[in-house]
This record gives structure tokens, sequence and C-alpha cells, in this order.
């Protein structure tokens, strides 16, 4: 049973999942919008969703840190400079995730995950 076993393993051991993240969150950091499949789209969402209530808090030394640790300089700044701001007022719901067609291939349900 699965009794409170929180989140996927995509397939990947646990350095290559968080690698993975952090891939797809700098490229949705980058470029605002992206395609994926579901299950990474939904492991994504909280994962971004923490970087940007790290990056609204801008003068706290420890969550810069935090993403100095995560992100790549150009992200980080992004983020920072651009993506929070926006988000300053709102307590959360900063990413939108919606389903699309299956991939040929393998049949996989593709989901595009983007900013509000």
């Amino acid at each position: 049973m699965r009794h409170l076993k929180k989140g996927r393993k995509l397939g990947r051991e646990r350095n290559q999942r968080k690698a993975l993240l952090r891939g797809l969150a700098v490229n949705l950091i980058t470029y605002g919008k992206m395609q994926t499949t579901l299950p990474k789209a939904k492991e994504l969402r909280p994962f971004v969703e923490r970087l940007v209530s790290y990056a609204k808090r801008d003068t706290d030394v420890q969550k810069m840190r935090q993403l100095a640790k995560i992100l790549s300089v150009s992200a980080r700044i992004k983020l920072v400079k651009e993506i929070a701001p926006k988000y300053f007022e709102r307590k959360g719901g900063y990413t939108r995730i919606t389903k699309g067609a299956y991939r040929k291939g393998d049949s996989a349900r593709k989901a595009f995950i983007e900013f509000v």
C-alpha cells in the first residue's frame, strides 16, 4: 500500500530526480511556459512555487542561498528581478497546468505548465 508516500519517483533514482526537477525548473523560469509529461508537471509545480516564494523575500540571505543552491545564475536573476515581483501580493498558485494530447510514441499524457 502507498499510504503516506509523498511524491512520484518518475522512474529515476533520487539524485537523477533532483537533477531533472532542477532542469525543468530552470527551463520554466527561463521561458515562462513549457511542455512536458503530466506527472513531471505535477511534480514540478510545488517545486517551482516554493522557489517563487523564496524569491519574493529577496532580503532574506538564507532564502537567496537556497535559490543559489538550486538554480543557475541567469535563472535566479530572472526569478528575483522579473517573476517574483509580479506575484508579490499573491499568496500562492503561481503556476497553471493544462492537459494536452497523448504522445504518439508511448501514449504518455502531455501537459503545459506556465506561470499564471
